[in-house]
């Protein structure tokens, strides 16, 4: 196992706890991607992504993001196939009936230099050029 794979799943780790409050795995230019949601979201630097992932953490109740499978892509990437758990604090929908989710890691120097977040398994793969 590679060190990027121990890296990524020691945030999963936290994350699958509901901790989200370390950051010492992030490069503090990190961009975060999301090229399947409707606006396309983008953001860059720690505090745009620590904001951004604030305001969606805490619109749930009891949020966790828990992998599935750990794919090393390759020696700077690593696929992570995922699912949400939670409830909506408005809707009160239960976020873990949605579709599994992906999330790609790009790491650089034992540091994650960007962050893509899909909403559909199936095109996270394909941009990959991975099948299932």
């Amino acid at each position: 196992m590679s060190a990027n794979l121990d890296l990524v799943r020691s945030i999963y780790a936290d994350w699958t706890r509901g901790d989200f409050s370390r950051a010492d795995w992030a490069d503090p230019q990190i961009e975060w991607v999301s090229p399947d949601r409707p606006d396309l979201g983008r953001w860059t630097g720690l505090d745009g992504i620590a904001t951004t992932f604030r305001q969606w953490v805490t619109a749930w109740e009891d949020f966790r993001i828990e992998a599935d499978e750990f794919i090393e892509v390759d020696a700077d990437r690593v696929l992570v196939l995922v699912h949400c758990a939670g409830r909506g604090k408005m809707s009160g929908i239960d976020v873990g009936q949605l579709p599994g989710r992906a999330a790609v890691f790009y790491l650089r120097g034992g540091k994650v230099t960007r962050y893509v977040t899909y909403w559909d398994r199936d095109r996270a793969l394909a941009d990959l050029g991975l099948e299932r």
